[in-house]
């Protein structure tokens, strides 16, 4: 610290001493409560676990834990204010609700996305933008989670990470300067298998967003997969009213609220249609002799102005 006051007296400066915090980053746990007594100008500073440089809470054995758990109340609260303005059968369109949610709930779970990208504790993060993509798309939550980067047009969370991770190594290796080029390209030994930094695992430096999406849907099990060929395209029926647009993507996840799903709830006492078979969503859209549509499932996924006028019929639940 002498040096430092030295260094502030010489260019004029002044430092904070009630902003300005000790902290210890190690891995060793019987010292975790360990404190530093450091003196700035003859006073002491004041010790935190959790200081926040640039937004980023950092804990002492940098987790992030701390920091996405943060993050995730935040995309919360903005996930509320998304709510209002859609709820399963009114509401804006889907291209209104995509770029709000671009802008209020990725925003805030992306920042400094490539520091904590690789945190065990991502999931508290993308469970909210999980909520953010369903208030697009207007699914339940038995929707599987493959469906809804799909049904928002939003590449999944992780791939946005890594995607964002690749963009950063890039500007870094091309600035051979920046002090943390050798964070990055001469780093040290990684002493345990349990931490995992940035330079374990580079991204590949032509990381291609939709081209790992691709792969991804193509891996992924889910019913009526046949539907999407390509999963970085916007489907059909993206400027369909809010209670069309949910019902439609209801019916090609395989997952909205009919007898099957009401009985499994024990909300009913039989899982059978009016017409005597299990009525699935499915079986609503191509089966039952009351309900079924020409064509099927796949008209109905290319939101035709018969697939639209069979939806205005439909009951949404």
């Amino acid at each position: 610290m002498v040096v430092l006051e030295e260094y502030c007296r010489n260019w004029r400066l002044i430092p904070s001493v009630s902003k300005t915090v000790s902290s210890v980053f190690h891995l060793h746990n019987a010292s975790a409560q360990r404190e530093l007594n450091i003196l700035l100008n003859g006073q002491r500073l004041r010790h935190d676990p959790y200081p926040v440089y640039l937004g980023v809470t950092l804990d002492r054995s940098l987790t992030y834990r701390d920091h996405l758990t943060k993050v995730a109340g935040k995309v919360k609260t903005r996930n509320n204010l998304l709510g209002k303005l859609a709820g399963s059968s009114w509401g804006a369109n889907a291209h209104t609700l995509r770029s709000a949610a671009l802008a209020l709930s990725f925003s805030a779970a992306e920042y400094c996305a490539p520091v904590w990208a690789r945190s065990s504790h991502t999931n508290l993060v993308d469970t909210q933008l999980n909520t953010t993509m369903r208030t697009i798309s207007g699914t339940i939550r038995s929707t599987p989670l493959p469906w809804l980067p799909v049904l928002s047009n939003i590449a999944p969370p992780d791939i946005r990470r890594e995607a964002a991770t690749a963009v950063l190594a890039a500007k870094v290796q091309a600035t051979p300067q920046l002090p943390l080029y050798a964070d990055l390209f001469d780093h040290p030994r990684t002493r345990l298998e349990s931490r995992r930094p940035m330079w374990m695992k580079m991204p590949d430096e032509d990381f291609n967003l939709n081209a790992q999406w691709r792969e991804k849907w193509l891996n992924a099990i889910v019913p009526n997969k046949q539907l999407v060929s390509d999963p970085t395209t916007p489907l059909p029926g993206f400027n369909l009213p809010r209670r069309k647009w949910s019902m439609l993507n209801r019916y090609r996840s395989g997952h909205g609220i009919c007898a099957e799903t009401e009985h499994k709830w024990g909300l009913r006492d039989s899982p059978n249609c009016e017409c005597g078979q299990v009525q699935s969503m499915l079986h609503i859209v191509e089966h039952c002799p009351l309900t079924k549509l020409n064509g099927g499932l796949e008209c109905l996924n290319t939101a035709c102005n018969e697939a639209v006028a069979w939806l205005g019929k439909r009951r949404i639940r």
